[in-house]
């Protein structure tokens, strides 16, 4: 699979695919996803494809075409030597859509869709709330603790976690808290925050966490960096704090940051929280991630659920 923008010049596609990925920047998107959702399917697997077959121009991407796109990603090898996995192809293919779909709102000619690959059901395997109450408890620290319970009961993303400054512990009154989270693309969510947690954060932020640091970040590393400061909490340390907790706590499936994460949604909607509410904490700007995701969720579930809130009656 050829990659790479140099063999392709600077033809009408090509300069369409960068006004498009401006109004993507313009529309606020974070750069990461810019980059690695439209950007690299776009630059770096369609205009060379294009190139290739002398496909200069919008028109040239008709439905034979994109059939042909199509078919390519699911037979040539990708950058590692293997096919694509249907996730993959199903990224760059609604890359490609996305990108058609301004073109024509644009009013360029073209009005050809490349259709979506039909994705396999996807099966999560996450953490109960016992298996979460085994993981926080084996953290040697009490910052471990608390950053496991804040991916555990609040669904925090990685780098949301990393990127909370003390003043985001927010207390409205005596009853509600909340974390103010600086999510994707800028945007900022408020998500509740469990009295017990609140409790902990504020003895930690209070008594625990060094006071001679530079750094306005909740939490920083537990020794001083080359700077001689304590550094803020990297993703990768992120990676080091999970894995190590779920091997203090004996947990033998693979235990990465995003499965806390996961396992919150899950746990959420199996207990019958509202689906909008669960997005809205989550960060998720529509339902359609939950709906794609989470069809793990069975009849049994939905079951449970019901049966909770009648019994609420």
């Amino acid at each position: 699979m050829p990659t790479g923008a140099a063999a392709v010049g600077e033809s009408a596609l090509a300069r369409l695919v960068e006004d498009y990925l401006m109004a993507c920047r313009a529309r606020g998107l974070a750069p990461n996803t810019i980059e690695t959702s439209y950007g690299y399917p776009l630059r770096r697997i369609l205009l060379p494809w294009c190139a290739e077959r002398g496909v200069n121009d919008i028109a040239g991407l008709d439905s034979r075409a994109l059939d042909a796109f199509t078919v390519y990603l699911n037979t040539e090898p990708g950058r590692r030597g293997h096919l694509l996995s249907k996730h993959s192809i199903h990224a760059y293919v609604r890359a490609v859509r996305g990108f058609l779909n301004w073109c024509q709102a644009e009013g360029e000619t073209g009005n050809a869709r490349p259709s979506l690959p039909r994705l396999p059901r996807r099966v999560l395997d996450v953490l109960d709330r016992e298996e979460l109450r085994q993981l926080i408890a084996a953290a040697p620290t009490e910052r471990d603790r608390l950053i496991l319970s804040i991916l555990a009961d609040c669904g925090l993303r990685n780098s949301e976690v990393c990127t909370l400054e003390l003043q985001d512990i927010l207390q409205r009154d005596r009853r509600q808290a909340f974390l103010r989270v600086h999510g994707k693309g800028s945007r900022e969510r408020l998500v509740p925050l469990p009295p017990s947690l609140l409790r902990g954060l504020e003895r930690y932020a209070r008594d625990s966490r060094p006071k001679d640091t530079h750094s306005t970040r909740l939490f920083v590393g537990l020794r001083r960096g080359q700077s001689g400061d304590y550094e803020p909490l990297s993703r990768s340390g992120m990676l080091q704090l999970v894995q190590s907790a779920a091997a203090r706590a004996g947990i033998t499936k693979p235990v990465h940051v995003h499965l806390l994460r996961h396992s919150f949604i899950t746990n959420a909607l199996r207990g019958g929280m509202n689906p909008m509410v669960v997005a809205q904490i989550a960060g998720h700007s529509s339902l359609r991630m939950i709906e794609r995701v989470y069809s793990h969720l069975n009849a049994g579930d939905s079951y449970e659920a019901l049966i909770q809130l009648l019994a609420k009656d």
